[in-house]
């Protein structure tokens, strides 16, 4: 994105003509140190090659490729010319973005700046704008652009019923990066509606950083309790920027191709979701220009579209399905189409196929640029690579993973290693005894691999008869059709011709498809490489004589370096008990998937799982997020009985719900539920919540285009304390920044969001909006109880500046039943405790973001997050400081993160003093559970002992040990 900062702006700068405009643009680089003197001859020349202008009042001045050498540093800078100045084009500029660039960055700040042009009144604002910070706003505000591409589609998912559905295309999004977990659990607790078809949407607005829509469709149609399901939509709203994805979503069902999606692959679906009909003509044409469909190239396309005389639509195959007029400059330029990227343009009528077919020649022509065609890629992968040594793991030693998928499971581990495949690359470098007795080495050699062949075929045979049917008998019966593939084996063939072994002439076949399929840049061709490799391997066993590995028939742990989705999918649950991976994250869409799937998980566990030897023993704790090579028979024993219990304490759970949450003794904790949407209170309360200890306010603002008013926030918030007909609401105030910040409340990129403006100290930046929230809970909640809470305060000053805000509305409403607190999230937070807790009402501490700063741990991050644990003493110390500080001013506190919910936590919080635990919603009757089974004693004892620990391993050692 285009960046642009305080000193780069000049305004109200005033021009002869446009040759003194980019002098003075000229002079401006010159004077910031970005270029030389003589970079003005190259802005001069490029602006008579052809035009820099770019509409909306912009021009873009840029040197030549030969004026390079003159930039001594890349920048840009902006000359506002509010009189304006005439163009030698003709046109009127108001703001020159004038360009210094060492390469081709010109490039991006164009893409960058594309947005501007359909904005409507924009020449106008950027004429009168009297300040830089104005002009900065208008330039760097970038749309907010919904996606639908080949990356959120979820097709042929081995599904069962339409929630399944839901949650696959909810995880997509989570993996395509456009929302985050907060998003996958909003989609969790809803129930999809129906659009007719056989088609259901299930959507939210909480957790979105990109409004997206996935499809997930099953392997195979079915008719469910509330009628056939072809598929389900997942909407990820923001604003208005979904709204498009609706209205295309609306064209297809009044089309009637919805019934059409079940079996269509995802290319189809793209088409029928970009509004191209079934009976459209269209082609694909792929870009060949050196940077892509710039300026030049793209006005040269526009100008041969409009010369065919019928609408023509353009879309990226490999980005969003959004077809646009390919008549319109700023619209193709804001493809940002680049080199290697394919178009896909239709039209309809007499004379389409003539038309498109101009065009696609035109763009294989260069559009005016010199092109060169695509060279095939020559290198070889090595098969496989010879693993680095390790340690091997301790037997009946626990071993830290991340907790990805809940769920215990013992069983033994098959390791699936890829052997390697070492053999001679030419035929005549093999031994005699390999060819055998036929004189011809040619003939041997295709002989060889024909026999190899049929071998592998017939072990295919076998599995898919033992599979008996569903997702994995029809992925080997696709490996079998590979084999009968003529073009694989023509392929190979001509290798052997060439001099090749068989082996090295199969395996270039192989990989020559496999790297085709790759360079589409379609997920899902690029899974079918993945297939056509594992195809490749299993015959190049059979000629170098090394066995595949094979998973086997009784239930098993897989233990991986590391699962896509699609491996996740393919996996048998009748077999696989568990799943331990080297690499990946709690939050990756392979994790969703398996807990979506029941299979417990275990993931970025480290290189050394892989030296467990096959058929050895493992305790697999999803929960824990820990493995246990080789358990004792003691240890077994405790893992199996805990199994069984887990299974019969969750049915008593449920249906002691509705009691109170007390320790077995009486000691009173209240169980309370964290919502992420005002919607779900009802539900919280039918699994027996006691209220709602965390309500994220910010899915209301994340869900309008703009800041919500007065009666919109009132309605949200009344239908969540309605629901909880009398029992307390804690809300949340306005958390949002850097890491998740709303498209009409515009930021500075900042380095470390998470250490920036979030929290109250960006609602503070805004105080009429926290007024204007503050006012709409009070008068929400009447005379029912509210509790407030401010998130990321770091001391006594900011809580204070807030409370001039709620004190000054609450003057005006004086709601009855209302106290005021802090969440502890910020470690300062908590080592001030005892002067905070003098003026606030209540402290609830968020664990996760407690975690995060205090052990410098981002919970996200790939290889640690497994450290970033919430009983690490660290965090326990601060957990008990606050409530001690909170305690001796007759305040209370509550705990409304993650920690909250885990079974070995809640006896160490409870034993800390904690007041309140809030957790999700379904985690609602096990932690009434755990709490009955717990006497105060014994909760301190647990407390003690977690805090005498050196780490979090050793805290949660000690605990399982009791």
């Amino acid at each position: 994105m285009l960046t642009l900062h305080q000193d780069d702006v000049l305004l109200d700068r005033h021009a002869e003509d446009w040759g003194d405009a980019l002098d003075q643009a000229a002079a401006s680089l010159v004077e910031a140190g970005r270029a030389t003197p003589e970079y003005r001859q190259g802005l001069h020349e490029r602006e008579a090659q052809s035009s820099t202008y770019l509409g909306n009042a912009i021009a873009i001045p840029h040197g030549t490729p030969e004026s390079r050498d003159q930039v001594l540093a890349t920048g840009v800078r902006v000359l506002q010319f509010p009189a304006g100045v005439e163009w030698h084009d003709g046109n009127r500029v108001h703001v020159l973005v004038t360009i210094a660039a060492q390469s081709d960055e010109h490039l991006d700040i164009l893409r960058a700046l594309t947005h501007v042009l359909d904005r409507e009144g924009v020449a106008q604002r950027l004429a009168q704008a009297d300040s830089r910070t104005a002009i900065i706003a208008e330039l760097s505000r970038a749309p907010v652009v919904a996606r639908v591409d080949i990356d959120t589609l979820c097709l042929d998912f081995p599904a069962k019923d339409r929630f399944e559905l839901a949650l696959a295309g909810a995880a997509r999004l989570r993996q395509a990066g456009c929302v985050n977990g907060d998003f996958v659990s909003a989609i969790l607790e809803q129930e999809p509606v129906a659009l007719g078809q056989g088609l259901w949407l299930a959507s939210s607005a909480y957790g979105v950083t990109t409004p997206s829509l996935s499809l997930a469709t099953p392997e195979s149609a079915f008719v469910g309790p509330k009628g056939p399901v072809n598929g389900v939509f997942c909407l990820a709203a923001q604003g208005e920027a979904h709204l498009g994805l609706l209205d295309r979503l609306a064209t297809l069902l009044d089309a009637g191709d919805g019934e059409a999606l079940a079996d269509a692959d995802a290319a189809t679906v793209l088409a029928r979701l970009a509004g191209e009909r079934a009976g459209a003509e269209t082609a694909r044409v792929r870009v060949l220009n050196a940077h892509g469909l710039h300026a030049r190239p793209a006005k040269q396309l526009v100008q041969v579209v409009r010369h065919q005389g019928m609408p023509i639509k353009v879309r990226l195959l490999e980005g969003s399905a959004e077809a646009v007029s390919a008549a319109s400059l700023t619209k193709v330029i804001g493809l940002g189409a680049r080199r290697g990227q394919t178009l896909v343009f239709s039209a309809e009528g007499e004379g389409a196929a003539e038309a498109l077919a101009a065009v696609t020649g035109a763009v294989n022509e260069g559009l005016g640029e010199k092109v060169a065609a695509f060279e095939e890629r020559r290198d070889v992968d090595v098969v496989d690579e010879t693993p680095v040594a390790l340690e091997p793991l301790a037997a009946d030693t626990p071993h830290p993973g991340v907790a990805a998928a809940p769920g215990l499971a013992i069983a033994p581990v098959f390791v699936m290693r890829l052997p390697r495949f070492d053999y001679a690359e030419r035929a005549q470098d093999l031994d005699d005894e390999r060819i055998g007795d036929a004189s011809d080495v040619v003939t041997a050699q295709k002989e060889r691999l024909a026999r190899a062949l049929a071998e592998a075929a017939e072990q295919l045979e076998a599995l898919i008869r033992r599979a008996q049917g569903g997702e994995v008998a029809q992925i080997l019966s696709m490996h079998e059709e590979m084999l009968e593939d003529p073009e694989l084996r023509e392929s190979a063939h001509e290798g052997i011709d060439e001099g090749l072994s068989a082996e090295a002439g199969w395996w270039r076949s192989i990989d020559t498809a496999a790297r085709a399929q790759e360079m589409l840049a379609d997920r899902l061709l690029a899974e079918r490489a993945a297939d056509l490799r594992d195809v490749g391997r299993r015959v190049l066993g059979l000629l170098c004589g090394v066995a595949m590995p094979t998973p086997p028939d009784a239930p098993y742990i897989l233990v991986t370096d590391d699962v896509g989705p699609s491996d996740v999918a393919r996996l048998d649950t009748a077999k696989v008990r568990g799943l331990l991976t080297v690499r990946g994250g709690a939050t990756s869409h392979s994790a969703i998937l398996a807990r979506a799937l029941g299979i417990a998980a275990v993931v970025g566990a480290g290189g050394r799982v892989m030296t467990l030897e096959n058929g050895s023993e493992l305790i697999l704790d999803g929960e824990r997020g820990r493995v246990i090579p080789s358990p004792s028979k003691e240890r077994r024993d405790r893992a199996l009985l805990r199994l069984k219990e887990n299974e019969a304490r969750q049915r008593d759970a449920y249906a002691a719900r509705f009691e109170e949450g007390r320790t077995q003794d009486g000691h009173r904790i209240e169980v309370a539920a964290n919502l992420g949407n005002t919607a779900h209170g009802a539900d919280a309360v039918e699994h027996g919540a006691e209220g709602v200890g965390l309500l994220r306010t910010e899915f209301v603002f994340m869900a309008h285009a703009d800041v919500p008013d007065l009666e919109t926030q009132i309605g949200e918030y009344r239908q969540a304390i309605d629901a909880l007909d009398g029992r307390p609401l804690v809300a949340r105030t306005l958390d949002v920044g850097g890491d998740k910040p709303l498209p009409y409340w515009p930021l500075p990129q900042e380095d470390n969001p998470f250490l920036g403006l979030r929290g109250i100290r960006l609602a503070l930046t805004r105080p009429e909006i926290l007024e204007t929230q503050l006012r709409a809970l009070l008068t929400a909640a009447g005379d029912k109880p509210l509790r407030i809470m401010f998130p990321m305060v770091k001391d006594i000053a900011e809580f204070r500046a807030a409370r001039l805000i709620f004190e000054r509305v609450q003057e005006q409403i004086r709601a009855p039943d209302v106290q005021l607190g802090v969440m502890i999230e910020v470690p300062s937070c908590a080592l001030l405790a005892p002067s905070l807790a003098e003026e606030v009402d209540f402290f609830s501490i968020g664990t996760n973001d407690l975690t995060q700063y205090t052990l410098a741990i981002d919970r996200g991050h790939s290889e640690l997050s497994a450290q970033s644990d919430g009983l690490h003493p660290a965090v326990l110390r601060l957990i008990q400081m606050t409530v001690d500080a909170a305690h001796a001013r007759g305040k209370w506190v509550g705990v409304c993160g993650e920690l909250g919910s885990d079974p070995l936590a809640v006896p160490v919080l409870v034993g800390l003093g904690v007041d309140e635990l809030s957790v999700s919603v379904r985690q609602v009757p096990m932690v009434k559970a755990r709490l009955r089974e717990l006497t105060l004693a014994e909760a301190r004892r647990h407390a003690e002992l977690a805090l005498s620990q050196a780490t979090s391993d050793a805290v949660r050692e000690a605990l399982e040990a009791l």
